[in-house]
């Protein structure tokens, strides 16, 4: 586990439910996160359209989506592989 918090650089749809994120430190990695997309505030990103339109929010060091999703930057940070 990272002590300081992780800053995504860049996000990319990688197909389906999968993204290719790449940290400040050089990290990068695939990450897929069907297995997330459950509760009232991630069934959304199940349609795939809406999964596809993340972006990167700088303020918060993660990526979000247009249903004001978005998921922790250590969780993803140490979900990459």
């Amino acid at each position: 586990m990272t002590l300081t918090t992780p800053r995504i650089c860049n996000a990319r749809h990688a197909g389906d439910y999968r993204l290719r994120l790449t940290f400040a430190d050089g990290r990068t990695g695939v990450i897929d996160l069907e297995p997330e997309l459950w509760g009232e505030v991630f069934e959304p990103l199940r349609d795939p359209g809406v999964f596809a339109a993340l972006r990167i929010d700088e303020e918060l060091a993660t990526i979000v989506w247009p249903t004001g999703a978005d998921l922790a930057p250590e969780f993803l940070y140490d979900a990459c592989v």
